[in-house]
């Protein structure tokens, strides 16, 4: 979903039966997490594909570790706002390198706590 009022349709979504969700989320403070359905995986979308801006591998940490104060790790994805098609790749692969950076260490983060 891109930066659609979520909250409007949640109960049309949770009607369609899905199991993953994407939100597209860099824009939205977490807001959008707030809305949980049982059962449901989220894509997350962790930055703004359409700024030029890299985003630094510090606030993408922080933008996970927002998520898992409010989703559990196996149901979370994350992913770059939608439009990355749009972009040449030239222009995402820095921000694509430090997102997968960023996830490489989470994730051996939450391993090593299991």
């Amino acid at each position: 979903m891109c930066y659609s009022n979520f909250n409007d349709i949640i109960h049309s979504i949770i009607n369609m039966d899905v199991d993953v969700i994407t939100i597209e989320n860099s824009r939205s403070d977490e807001n959008l997490l707030l809305v949980i359905c049982e059962g449901v995986k989220y894509r997350a979308g962790i930055y703004d594909i359409h700024s030029p801006r890299i985003p630094p591998t510090e606030e993408i940490v922080d933008r996970i570790n927002k998520m898992l104060v409010v989703l559990e790790s196996n149901i979370l994805w994350v992913n770059p706002d939608c439009g990355l098609m749009t972009r040449k790749y030239t222009k995402v692969k820095p921000a694509l390198t430090n997102m997968v950076v960023v996830i490489k260490l989470i994730c051996n983060q939450l391993a090593s706590t299991k």
